[in-house]
């Protein structure tokens, strides 16, 4: 089957149980500055999951386009994209777990014709802390379906990802219960994070098993269904919605519960043709095919490339066919980006002239099901793109004549000319570099130490000038500022497990009154990010964590503690790191200088006060100890 199939089967068989098919929601929601993007299937339900009543009854059902600018850095993979489908159902105080599970088994094996014996599942192991049971009532019922198919469905205590790396699992294990950083869901992630008065609950995941050939263990450590690596991908996830968190940080079971099931288009045609890479199938080959005919190269040979372009000019297609233009703030930057490193890909891949005309031709086919109600302004698409791409185009021809001048006046080009050639002129990093190789230019030997030292030391001319400022943004070393030295390193930590483990500190500030944090990312926080942020922080400190030191050496600490740093070329043989919690499994390890409290339970309640914008691509946070 191909992708349209899938997507037709899927809403065809939600309507035969009973569902309502409810149209898609764009990808840019109207009067929701809380998000850049609709970012999954039931975004645009929130409000319905938390009560109201939807006009099209209890039980719905839709094929959401989607699109997570936090996965970007990970696409090249085979299966990380950042524009993806999301097929949906949901139960609004109708059935619950017994109608979800049967409901997608008979899906999966008898509509789309899976093969029962390659699908394993998760369920969540319990909290013995809040008084949550295991739940033992989806697994029985998995059990269930997996045995009148005539599979073999033993039911395991994994309890952690980790635990799963280092057992593996063994045959006849097919039903596997994690713990709440795997199989629970809540507008804050976890349960210690979980907003109070939320509605909240376990989720039961289904992977589809490509094989044990597809699995590294060297890499990886043993596969298993929530472990990395291409055996296992992840075909869906079902949050059961039955309780809510009390005012005392309790949890009470809900009246009325609710079924929020997600399952990636994309992915369920990677399981349904057996193919582990989702570029492989029906809506991306035609791009993929496309990109080998313009570049004279093959996929096989050339697959970040072509994945990159392939997805980056999906998400732009979808968001300028709603009338979204590149620009240099928010939403527009967001398109401006994915249509810039599409063309860089492009012209790795030798594609030197204008292609995004004939590339975006069976983009446009491939969304053309989706009503004019979404893509308000389609026709025009495709000028808004072209017309991105004669700018940055301009502005890489500019580039290589400044570089050409740059080699007439010296025999070798330094990392100090490739900075100046990016921050004037806008030419980047990787193009020069390619460049100057494929011109066969003399570079000097140590260009990329040039070049990183000359980006230091543009920021530290651009900081924020502060009245009696110290080494690490510290006012002064007296005990508040050393008690917000500490917080900040627990905001970065909390920043990296929510919002995106990619985020890195952007630059401090830190007074007796309050701390300033700014951090490298795509988006405006949205309120339920901030929260989740604040809860999490003071979860930490609430539990009174130790706060010790110690000094190694740098390849140690990088490697095999993995401590977080950004400036390993510049940072000394020996250095001081910071840990924060057990020293195993640490909240947070870092390289720094100190100084710090020794336990968190003194750092009384954090509170973010602001979020805003600090410079493109950067946010700052202003935050308080109460």
């Amino acid at each position: 089957m191909n992708a349209s199939e899938i997507r037709q089967k899927f809403l065809e068989f939600q309507e035969s149980k009973g569902h309502k098919v409810i149209a898609p929601a764009p990808l840019v929601l109207e009067n929701d500055p809380t998000t850049l993007f609709t970012g999954s299937g039931m975004q645009p339900l929130l409000r319905y999951l938390l009560g109201e009543k939807h006009p099209d009854g209890t039980r719905l059902s839709d094929s959401q386009p989607c699109l997570r600018l936090q996965d970007i850095e990970d696409v090249g993979d085979p299966r990380h994209t950042t524009v993806f489908e999301m097929l949906g159902n949901w139960s609004l105080g109708d059935y619950f777990k017994k109608e979800q599970i049967e409901n997608y088994f008979e899906f999966l094996t008898q509509v789309i014709g899976l093969d029962p014996e390659k699908i394993f599942v998760t369920c969540f192991i319990g909290s013995e802390k809040y008084g949550i049971p295991k739940d033992e009532e989806a697994a029985k019922i998995w059990q269930g379906v997996f045995e009148k198919a005539g599979v073999e469905a033993k039911i395991v205590d994994l309890d952690t990802a980790e635990n799963g790396d280092k057992r593996g699992i063994k045959p006849g294990e097919r039903i596997f219960f994690y713990n709440d950083k795997e199989n629970w869901w809540s507008r804050g992630g976890g349960i210690e994070t979980t907003p109070i008065g939320d509605p909240c609950g376990p989720d039961s995941e289904v992977f589809y098993d490509f094989g044990e050939d597809k699995q590294d263990v060297e890499k990886y450590g043993k596969s298993h269904p929530a472990s990395d690596g291409a055996r296992f991908m992840e075909i869906g996830n079902q949050v059961f919605m039955q309780y809510r968190r009390n005012e005392d940080g309790t949890f009470s079971e809900l009246e009325h519960k609710n079924v929020d099931f997600g399952g990636g288009l994309e992915r369920l045609c990677a399981a349904q043709m057996g193919s582990f890479d989702v570029f492989k199938i029906s809506l991306m080959q035609p791009i993929i095919e496309k990109l080998e005919q313009l570049s004279g190269k093959s996929y096989d040979n050339n697959t970040d490339e072509m994945r990159i372009i392939c997805d980056h000019l999906r998400g732009a297609y979808l968001l300028a066919a709603q009338g979204l233009a590149p620009s240099n703030k928010a939403q527009g930057y967001a398109l401006r980006r994915l249509i810039r490193r599409a063309i860089l890909k492009a012209l790795d891949l030798g594609i030197a002239q204008d292609f995004l005309r004939e590339t975006i031709s069976p983009i446009e086919d491939e969304y053309k099901s989706l009503p004019d109600s979404i893509l308000t302004n389609r026709e025009h698409a495709l000028e808004i793109l072209e017309k991105e791409e004669r700018a940055f185009r301009q502005t890489l021809n500019k580039g290589l004549k400044e570089l050409e001048k740059i080699v007439r006046k010296q025999e070798i080009i330094t990392g100090q000319d490739i900075f100046k050639l990016q921050d004037t002129y806008g030419f980047p990093y990787e193009i020069s570099i390619e460049e100057i190789f494929r011109q066969n230019l003399k570079l000097s030997e140590h260009y990329k130490d040039e070049f990183d030292q000359a980006l230091a030391e543009q920021r530290e001319r651009s900081k924020t000038a502060s009245k009696g400022m110290f080494k690490g943004g510290l006012e002064d070393h007296g005990e508040q500022t050393t008690k917000y030295h500490t917080a900040t390193h627990l905001c970065l930590a909390a920043l990296q497990k929510h919002v995106s483990r990619d985020i890195c500190q952007k630059g401090s500030n830190i007074t007796a009154d309050r701390m300033r944090f700014d951090f490298n990312c795509d988006h405006k926080l949205a309120p339920e990010e901030i929260k989740t942020v604040e809860d999490q922080v003071n979860g930490w400190i609430k539990a009174d964590l130790p706060v010790i030191f110690a000094e190694y050496d740098k390849a140690y600490a990088r490697d095999t503690l993995k401590a977080h740093g950004q400036f390993w070329d510049k940072y000394p043989d020996k250095l001081k790191v910071y840990t924060i919690g057990d020293e195993k499994n640490p909240v947070s390890r870092e390289v720094c200088g100190g100084p710090h409290v020794e336990h968190t339970g003194v750092l009384g309640h954090f509170k973010i006060q602001k979020e805003e914008s600090s410079s493109a691509g950067v946010r700052r946070i202003k935050a308080v100890l109460e």
